[in-house]
């Protein structure tokens, strides 16, 4: 049997991408970031390249597919990664023979673009001894919301452990308010805060384009949720909706969150918000191995389950290193998280745009 062929698809064929679109959606295994109005808005609210590396058989009907972004940074070096600024959205095919045949294709690519790193970050995964596979750094969370009906917000709350629902408890009796949407303000309470919330973390934050990007192109499949107090936001949460479950992926809070519980209603917001959209599953994201992040989803009663990225480097070359937890950033961070809001704002989108 003749191995399956790879090529680029050119997204600007309006056939061509209508077709490649139908595959990606009827795929089992397809995730919110294999969906291409994802890597496009990547694409236009960073200017990384997207490559759609498609593969096919003899008779010309597609097998897998593998978008990749080819980022360029001045501080970090170059990389192809997949997906961009994503934590799933690597290689989705039909079969391992597909699948290994796109990683080498990925890895040409990779050659091409003088990028002597490349992530898969999730899905088939290469069994190529070239390739390093890493499994123990990160942990996804994932729950079944509650059934509608009923009550249905009172049985979620329930749901919740009995000292993790102590503090949304705590949370409700705050006062608070919580409004969801995606218009103008929406937009920039949602991007104040969360910006606000990565730099006490010390992390630059991501180019607010890109929120926009992921916003206009997910259409009714993606939302804000704001909590307020007193009309002033004090948290916010940019969420992705797939196949009937929820992902909360861009959120936070200002430093009053904390006491005033804001994050814990947000996400009991957010739960009982998606439910009535049709959900039934929440996907709390990833959280690496151990860190505040990971503890506290746990607290939430979702059980940690591991997750697999590939990285394969040049010969000679060491991983790319974009870890905010590693210890060569610790001076860096701490730094940080003293600058002036202002500051870091302006700092920000330009640094983590080469993080993808």
């Amino acid at each position: 049997m003749a191995a399956p062929a790879v090529r680029i698809v050119p997204l600007g064929d309006a056939q061509e991408r209508a077709r490649l679109a139908a595959w990606i959606e009827a795929h089992p295994s397809a995730t919110a970031f294999h969906r291409l109005v994802w890597g496009e808005a990547v694409a236009k609210a960073t200017g990384h390249e997207l490559l759609a590396l498609v593969a096919g058989d003899a008779a010309g009907s597609i097998t897998g597919y593998l978008p990749l972004h080819v980022v360029h940074s001045p501080l970090f070096g170059r990389a192809i990664v997949s997906a961009g600024f994503a934590v799933d959205g690597g290689i989705l095919a039909d079969d391992a023979a597909t699948a290994a045949v796109l990683a080498d294709a990925a890895w040409l690519q990779s050659e091409r673009h003088s990028a002597p790193t490349l992530e898969l970050r999730g899905g088939l995964l290469p069994h190529d001894p070239r390739w390093t596979i890493k499994s123990d750094a990160h942990a996804g969370f994932i729950a079944d919301l509650v059934a509608d009906g009923p009550d249905a917000d009172q049985k979620q709350l329930e749901w919740i452990p009995r000292k993790q629902r102590a503090e949304v408890r705590k949370g409700l009796a705050n006062g608070m308010t919580v409004r969801t949407g995606t218009s103008a303000l929406d937009r920039q309470q949602h991007y104040a805060v969360y910006a606000e919330s990565v730099r006490n973390l010390g992390t630059p934050v991501f180019p607010r384009a890109l929120f926009d990007a992921v916003l206009d192109g997910f259409g009714d499949d993606a939302d804000i949720l704001t909590v307020l107090k007193d009309d002033v936001p004090v948290a916010s949460v940019l969420s992705l909706y797939h196949r009937g479950t929820v992902m909360p992926y861009w959120g936070g809070g200002v430093w009053a969150a904390r006491g005033l519980r804001a994050n814990d209603v947000m996400y009991y917001a957010l739960m009982n918000h998606a439910r009535a959209r049709g959900c039934a599953r929440f996907d709390f994201g990833r959280s690496k191995v151990d860190s505040g992040a990971f503890a506290f989803k746990k607290n939430w009663g979702f059980a940690p389950a591991p997750l697999s990225y590939a990285v394969r480097n040049a010969d000679g070359l060491p991983p790319r290193d974009v870890n905010p937890l590693s210890p060569k950033y610790r001076l860096q961070i701490a730094l940080w998280q003293r600058l002036p809001l202002g500051i870091a704002n302006r700092l920000g989108p330009w640094i983590a745009n080469g993080l993808g």
